[in-house]
């Protein structure tokens, strides 16, 4: 009679568990805590100016991002093409409360040499540094659309009007008696 039970208590366990797992639930990625600052060799890397509103820059990203410009490399196998994570573990991008914590250059150097004690692996074999920056500029428009990183104030801002968009850079003027 106990081992009954017991069978039965872990058949409702197992159900349960293919219920969530079959109705789209996840356990989660955990608290929202900020990510370790990058190291100084990537400290004081950036995104490439005017990127952050770089239509093509973006689309260049989208075909990286989603394995079709270099097959070795496909983060939407872990990280979902939509950015909705179909791998336990993998970072979900739609999540802005948690990524708006990256800096730019965070976001490059854990693409370039991966996350300690994950499955996220080191990238900069397979990726030349201008396609690590082109994959953060896609990764980042799935939960920060529109954003940049500013260096000055060290926060997400919009890309568009911030000081993320590339500076005006002021006419030469005309020379002297012409």
């Amino acid at each position: 009679m106990m081992k009954q039970m017991k069978v039965s208590q872990l058949a409702v366990v197992l159900g349960m568990g293919l219920f969530v797992t079959a109705c789209g639930g996840d356990i989660g990625e955990g608290p929202i805590v900020p990510p370790p600052p990058a190291p100084a060799e990537w400290a004081d890397k950036h995104m490439p100016s005017g990127w952050w509103t770089d239509a093509a820059k973006l689309e260049e990203g989208r075909k990286l991002y989603n394995g079709e410009t270099n097959p070795d490399v496909n983060c939407g196998n872990c990280h979902g093409k939509d950015g909705k994570p179909t791998k336990a573990g993998a970072r979900d991008f739609r999540v802005a409360d948690r990524m708006k914590l990256y800096s730019d250059s965070v976001w490059a150097w854990r693409i370039a040499e991966g996350v300690p004690n994950t499955k996220m692996k080191a990238w900069k074999s397979k990726l030349s540094e201008e396609d690590i920056w082109k994959l953060v500029l896609f990764s980042a428009s799935y939960g920060l659309s529109g954003k940049g990183w500013d260096t000055a104030t060290k926060s997400w801002v919009d890309a568009a009007s911030g000081s993320a968009a590339p500076p005006e850079v002021p006419a030469a003027p005309e020379p002297a008696g012409k």
